[in-house]
């Protein structure tokens, strides 16, 4: 095989490419370019086949940002990275079905990764492993899944020239947007977070959102860093709490939970962490509740502790006074 074939011989080719409604359009007869090797994939850097197209009247033309094997490991789409099922972030859902990313986000191993997920992918086949998850992780997708296509995703961009010099000579002949973005948290958004599902701010807002619907609203007291199980099944001790709870946060180390203390009594447990984000990232992902033993633990947040309440002090020994 001569030299520039084995070159190649990891490159990525296709015939259609792997796509969300959304993305796809509302035309049931658009058209498509296709380009073998047009660009570098967006997360592990092998060229592949990039597809480009109109999804609609008088929206934005859109393209593919990742390769079909990074997609397929993902389970997502190869132009917005939203999971194909439930239309969310990757953040999102995996923190619902408490998966950990095994892929590698370092330059030197992303190729190396690609090449062997390419050989075990079959045909449309994903990679997601979601067997760990509960019926918790699963009933919360159920209540933020997007079922519909949100066709105004594909908008065109905002004209820069509006937004820089307040006006664009081209008037109404000028093919992006003219108005003022609002600058927030999800303006700074990148492919290789989103696709990792790691500091994601639509998903960061996302998870919050459901958090503060679900009553489990982050306290103003930035001191409480604990949160409250009730309910627990007869079955649970604390290692069984420790070792289920654990696993249900697999993007947080072990090491961030300071204490879980277990009532036996009355059935309910402590979970103390060590900080206050990981308190909130642990109220987001059991908004809808942990399964513990087959059962669906209700979550709430700890209480602060009464302001200048101490310990009370016990009286001195001494000689008592009778008064005479």
């Amino acid at each position: 095989m001569p030299k520039a074939d084995l070159n190649k011989a990891g490159w990525e080719q296709g015939d259609f490419p792997i796509l969300c409604e959304t993305c796809l359009g509302d035309n049931a007869f658009v058209r498509m370019s296709k380009q073998e090797y047009g660009r570098e994939c967006g997360t592990c850097n092998r060229p592949f086949t990039v597809f480009r197209w109109n999804p609609g009247q008088g929206m934005r033309f859109k393209t593919t940002v990742i390769c079909q094997t990074c997609a397929k490991v993902k389970n997502v789409c190869q132009t917005c990275l939203l999971d194909l099922v439930y239309g969310l972030p990757v953040q999102v859902r995996d923190t619902a079905l408490a998966v950990k990313s095994k892929a590698p986000s370092s330059d030197i191993n992303r190729e190396y990764y690609a090449q062997n997920m390419e050989g075990q992918l079959e045909g449309s086949k994903s990679l997601l492993d979601a067997s760990g998850s509960g019926s918790a992780g699963k009933e919360m997708l159920k209540q933020l899944a997007r079922t519909d296509p949100y066709y105004k995703r594909n908008r065109p961009h905002v004209c820069t020239f509006f937004t820089k010099e307040g006006g664009c000579k081209r008037g109404t002949e000028c093919p992006y947007r003219h108005e003022v973005p609002e600058k927030n948290a999800l303006s700074n958004q990148n492919i290789r977070d989103r696709y990792y599902g790691r500091n994601d701010p639509v998903a960061r807002k996302i998870l919050s959102g459901h958090a503060a619907s679900q009553g489990l609203q982050p306290p103003e007291d930035t001191n409480i860093t604990s949160l409250f199980l009730s309910s627990l099944p007869d079955s649970a001790t604390e290692q069984s709490l420790r070792a289920t709870l654990v696993t249900s946060l697999p993007n947080l180390q072990p090491k961030v939970f300071r204490s879980i203390v277990h009532v036996t009594k009355s059935r309910c447990a402590f979970v103390n962490f060590t900080d206050r984000s990981s308190a909130e990232r642990a109220a987001e992902a059991w908004a809808s509740g942990v399964d513990i033993d087959g059962i669906t633990v209700a979550v709430k947040w700890g209480r602060s502790k009464p302001v200048g309440a101490q310990k009370p002090v016990p009286p001195i020994a001494g000689p008592s006074t009778v008064e005479t």
